[in-house]
Parts: C-alpha cells; sequence; structure tokens
C-alpha cells in the first residue's frame, strides 16, 4: 500500500468517471517505499486519447501548465504538491541532444510496456490507485531491498546520455552499488564521449543533486572517477591523490553538517570541490558547471580567505586575536560561512565564529556609526574626500577607538581639524 494525499482521490474519481485509470509512478513511489517525503508526484493515465481531453479533465482543479504538451505531460500544483500527468508513451531516439526524441502516446499500452522507456527499475514501479496494488514489472522492490541500481533496458537507456549521471547520483543519494552491467554500459557511454550531447546547465543540475541530496557525496565522485568521468571536469581530474581525499572527506563531513540555506549550501561545496586550484583553475571549473556570476564570485570571495582565517585561527589559540582581526574580517566576507568552509577542510574556525557571534558580526559587517550626512551636518561638502574620511573612520571604529554616536562625533571633528 503507497499512501499520497488525500486531496488526489477527487481527481482519481474523475478520471475513474471518464473511464480513465490513474498510476502513480517514478520517484514519489521509490522515495515512499524508501522513507523519504517527496511532494513531486507523477501520476500516469490510460485509456484517454489525447493531450487535450486529459487537460480538460484536470483543468478544474486548478491551473494547467501545458510546457510539456510535446512531451504529453501536463503539470499542476496542489497544496504545495507538484503534480505531473502524463500519458503513456514510447520514445524513439531521432538525433542528438536531448531534445532528438521522437514521442508517440499511446492509450493502449499496458504499463509494462509504457514502463519500458524509463531509465531504472527502482523508478519503474507503479502503483495503480483504484485495485490498491503496486506494479513491478522490472523487478524494482527487489533491487530497493538490495540497494542495487539496475538499469530498465539497455536499449534505451543509450538514448539519454543524461541517464549516466543519474545514475551516478542515485547511488550517491541512497548509498547503491551501481550494478555492473550498469556500470559497463555507463562506463562504455563516456568513453564514446555521449556527455557532450548535454548542455552544461543539465549537467550541472545531477552534479548539484550529488553534492546536496546525498549524505555521502564522494560516493558520487569516486563513481564519477571509476567511470573516467572526470575528464568532463578537468581539473578535478588534476587532483593529487592526497588533495582528492581531503576534499572528498571535507564535501561528507559538510553534507552531514548542512545549514538551511541551499544556495549558501551550493557555495559552499563548490568551494569545497575548488579548495586546492588557484583563482584560473576556479574560474575555469566553476563556469564550465554554470553561468551563475554570483555563484562564482562568492566561491572567489570564500576562497581567498581561507589562509587568513587559519592565521586567525592560530593566533586566536594563543590568544594574540583581537577584536578588530574580527571585525576587519566581517567587512570582507561572510565569517559564518568562512568558519564552516574550514571546519570542514580542516576542523578549525570554531573559535572565530564564537568570537564573532559575541560581537555581533557573524554574518554581518559592524554596523558604521559616522555616515556620509554626518560630515554634511559638519559644514562639509560633498566630495571624493568623503570616501577617504568615511573609510577613515570605519578603521578607527573598528579599532575601538569609539564605540557610541558622541565619542564618534568627538573623534570625526579631531580627524578633520588634522584632515589635509
Amino acid at each position: 500500500m503507497i499512501d499520497y494525499p488525500n486531496f488526489l482521490d477527487k481527481i482519481f474519481d474523475k478520471l475513474r468517471v471518464k473511464n480513465a485509470k490513474a498510476i502513480i509512478v517514478g520517484g514519489y513511489i521509490r522515495d515512499t517505499l524508501l522513507g523519504f517525503d517527496s511532494i513531486d508526484i507523477d501520476i500516469e493515465v490510460y485509456n484517454v486519447d489525447s493531450f487535450d481531453e486529459l487537460q480538460n479533465i484536470l483543468e478544474e482543479f486548478g491551473e494547467i501548465n501545458i510546457v510539456g504538451r510535446s512531451f504529453g505531460v501536463c503539470k499542476l500544483k496542489m497544496e504545495n504538491y507538484d503534480l505531473d500527468f502524463t500519458l503513456p508513451r514510447l520514445d524513439s531516439k531521432v538525433a542528438s541532444g536531448h531534445l532528438g526524441f521522437d514521442i508517440k502516446i499511446d492509450k493502449g499500452l499496458n504499463f509494462k510496456d509504457a514502463a519500458r522507456r524509463r531509465d531504472f527499475s527502482i523508478n519503474a514501479i507503479g502503483f495503480d490507485v483504484e485495485s490498491k496494488t503496486i506494479l513491478d514489472p522490472f523487478n524494482g522492490l527487489d533491487d530497493l531491498k538490495n540497494k542495487i541500481l539496475k538499469m530498465v533496458d539497455a536499449e534505451t537507456f543509450v538514448d539519454d546520455p543524461l541517464r549516466v549521471l543519474r545514475a551516478v547520483g542515485f547511488c550517491s543519494r541512497y548509498n547503491f552499488a551501481m550494478h555492473k552491467e550498469l556500470f559497463n554500459l555507463c562506463f562504455n557511454m563516456i568513453k564514446q564521449d555521449a556527455l557532450h550531447e548535454l548542455p552544461k546547465e543539465r549537467v550541472y543540475e545531477e552534479i548539484k543533486k550529488i553534492l546536496l541530496r546525498s549524505t555521502k557525496p564522494s560516493i558520487g565522485f569516486k563513481l564519477l572517477r571509476e567511470l573516467d568521468a572526470l575528464k568532463y571536469f578537468k581539473n578535478l581530474s588534476l587532483l593529487t591523490l592526497d588533495d582528492w581525499h581531503l576534499i572528498m572527506e571535507a564535501l561528507d563531513r559538510f553534507a552531514s553538517n548542512k545549514i538551511t540555506n541551499a544556495k549558501t549550501n551550493e557555495i559552499l561545496m563548490l568551494a569545497i570541490l575548488c579548495y586546492r586550484f588557484n583563482k584560473i583553475k576556479t574560474e575555469e571549473f566553476v563556469i564550465s558547471l554554470s553561468d551563475d556570476k554570483f555563484l562564482l564570485k562568492e566561491v572567489l570571495i570564500l576562497l581567498q580567505f581561507v589562509p587568513k582565517l587559519l592565521k586567525l585561527s592560530s593566533n586566536g589559540a594563543n590568544n594574540k586575536l583581537s577584536n578588530y582581526d574580527i571585525y576587519k574580517l566581517a567587512s570582507l566576507v561572510n565569517i559564518r560561512n568562512l568558519c564552516i568552509l574550514n571546519e570542514a577542510l580542516f576542523g578549525t574556525g570554531k573559535a572565530i565564529k564564537l568570537r564573532a557571534k559575541e560581537l555581533g558580526v557573524i554574518d554581518k559587517k559592524l554596523r558604521a556609526i559616522l555616515m556620509g550626512r554626518d560630515l554634511i551636518l559638519l559644514g562639509l561638502e560633498p566630495s571624493t574626500d568623503f570616501s577617504n574620511i568615511l573609510d577613515a573612520s570605519y578603521e578607527a571604529q573598528m579599532r575601538e577607538e569609539f564605540s557610541t554616536r558622541d565619542e564618534a562625533l568627538k573623534w570625526l571633528k579631531n580627524y578633520l581639524s588634522n584632515y589635509q
């Protein structure tokens, strides 16, 4: 028995009235059986003549997204769940690339034939909502139990090169072993440069899943190494064995202590991957995965200050660390994220994080007391000198030469009397 949200019964009842048959299939079934929550539910609908008819049946339940019309997919969002309604179909590879498929919708297909287009046996398990029975034509239940990843069909598997990365991702996320036949097929696809068909955005989406959804991302990257897939991520393939082990261990340490912000996790894990790269190699690596300029900027900033934090941590151990050091660092980088990165890589940074938290600059810089308006109130005309004066006042504030507004104004008047 598979539990699913009760609101779906309204949709299933209407489909039944229209003599249509609904089968929940794919990731929702897999994750439910593995004990994971999921908000994505794929529902295959049989005995419906066309996509338009399916759309007409579903339109009373909410706004329909018909982006997937060419693939026979009807998207609907209900109560925070993302629902994908599909019609049974056969896919035939007719051209290179992830869009090079001829799609043939066939309402008369049985579940086994329709499921043959799927990638892995664990994704080809269905649940008939009317008979309340599990459909398992490719023995996916046994593979889930035995924690092994098998393909459904070798002939159709090679049609989509992305499946190589998906295979690695599933093994990494669920700690599955890759079946020998699947491993050999993926190895040969990589040898034939099949991944070159894929846009880098699709490649990076799978890499992100390995990084963000795995309890041990190292499993995925070790598999990529064994499959000789690191040639697609050139700078990783050039790491020494010691550096490789350091980075893999750091990824796993961080994965067990991720924070709630997914974007920050993404930045930190990329920074770990790039730790032993210089700036040029880091730029090459990140740009090969994503055109997100913010992502690149944040990774570069963090890596720039890793040595600085190591030095400060050493000073802190010897009680030589001043408040100014903390304030100055906070003005340049997010200390919380930098400490998380250093803890993953070296196990250092906890003392700095505690000091920064006590000083109120753990994830923001010290708020400046003096502003441009204070200079204007003292009779100064706006000029290029403003930034120099304000920079000097901020340095003095970080050195704790003043801490209140009255003290700051007194410092400013004295400073201006000597300013040339």
